[in-house]
């Protein structure tokens, strides 16, 4: 029965892998769609999103069964609820990708910013896919060093979002109302990903470790849900 339990772990740890890729693999083309205004690009990230959420469901599904048949504790029952719980962070940042997308979809054929916020887009997109990967890559290899680089890129995405609202309400923003609307969702967005993202890595870090590291991902998990793009 240990054998079968084992099993049923590595089972759960693989699983989570795969949503993570599935998870790169989105932000990867909003981050395109996004910046290249390419709809069917976006289409597509927007399309395949209940494929991250059905992934998440049925790991939600193999952990609770795994909980009623085996019963686990201690380490082996942080474990599953934390697979409960990180399954829920990456289905929200499937969500927020497809989010981004839609931006992409609603202004085309018109960048969603204007080139004067091109370059931080950019900059924030290339962050959030970095994070995405390095999150990805900690859950295959709980390489605890990947947890630390992932914080620090998070720390420059939080800049960055900060440079976007300074941006947009200084005296020289001349941005029409959805111009200013669809920059600061899109910031937020992109911020929330790579909270999202830490929030996991923390969970990785208590695992490994014993020790908790912050309630930064208690606060990103406790937020509302981010508001739908305006059309």
């Amino acid at each position: 029965m240990r054998d079968v339990f084992q099993q049923e772990l590595a089972e759960v740890q693989n699983r989570l892998v795969d949503i993570a890729n599935h998870v790169v693999v989105s932000i990867e083309s909003a981050v395109r769609a996004f910046g290249d205004s390419n709809v069917q690009l976006a289409e597509q990230v927007i399309a395949t999103d209940p494929v991250i959420d059905d992934k998440a469901s049925s790991l939600d599904e193999l952990a609770i069964d795994i909980i009623a048949r085996q019963s686990p504790v201690a380490r082996d029952l942080r474990i599953v609820v934390s697979a409960l719980r990180i399954s829920a962070s990456l289905e929200r940042m499937g969500d927020l990708a497809r989010h981004i997308a839609m931006l992409a979809r609603y202004r085309f054929p018109m960048q969603v910013v204007p080139e004067s916020l091109q370059p931080t887009f950019a900059e924030m997109g290339a962050r959030d896919i970095e994070i995405a990967k390095m999150l990805r890559d900690l859950l295959e290899t709980q390489d605890l060093t990947l947890a630390e680089r992932l914080q620090d890129a998070d720390e420059v995405v939080d800049q960055l979002h900060r440079d976007v609202f300074a941006h947009v309400l200084g005296t020289e923003w001349e941005g029409a109302a959805h111009t200013t609307v669809d920059a600061t969702l899109a910031s937020r967005y992109h911020e929330r990903f790579a909270d999202h993202a830490v929030g996991i890595a923390k969970k990785v870090q208590y695992l490994a470790t014993g020790d908790w590291v912050g309630d930064e991902d208690a606060r990103a998990e406790l937020a509302s849900e981010p508001v739908q793009p305006a059309s």
